[in-house]
């Protein structure tokens, strides 16, 4: 059998990708202005972690204008719930121990 720490996804190794994943997974939908300040992220230190959440599947970026400023917001994907999900699974089995 595998051992638990394989189950892990790589994808949220970062603590920046954990919280952007933690934020989406308890909102339907988020502006990058609250996620920014949810995490207190710099706006190039957000942007290049949602590109690598948004690059393997897992988070859905939506671009508009609201009048003639830019409105970016973002949801976690199908996928993006699934595998957040599973990785917390894999950690709350690793956290009890052995059985």
């Amino acid at each position: 059998m595998k051992h638990l720490i394989h189950t892990l996804n790589k994808a949220f190794d970062n603590r920046v990708r954990l919280g952007v994943m933690a934020v989406l997974m308890a909102n339907e939908s988020v502006s990058f202005n609250e996620l920014k300040e949810a995490l207190d992220l710099t706006d190039g230190n957000l942007a290049s972690h949602v590109s690598a959440l948004e690059k393997v599947g897992y988070v859905l970026v939506s671009k508009q204008f609201v009048g003639k400023k830019p409105n970016t917001t973002y949801q976690a994907s199908k996928e993006g719930k699934t595998a957040f999900q599973d990785h917390l699974t894999a950690l709350e089995k690793l956290l009890r121990g052995p059985a």
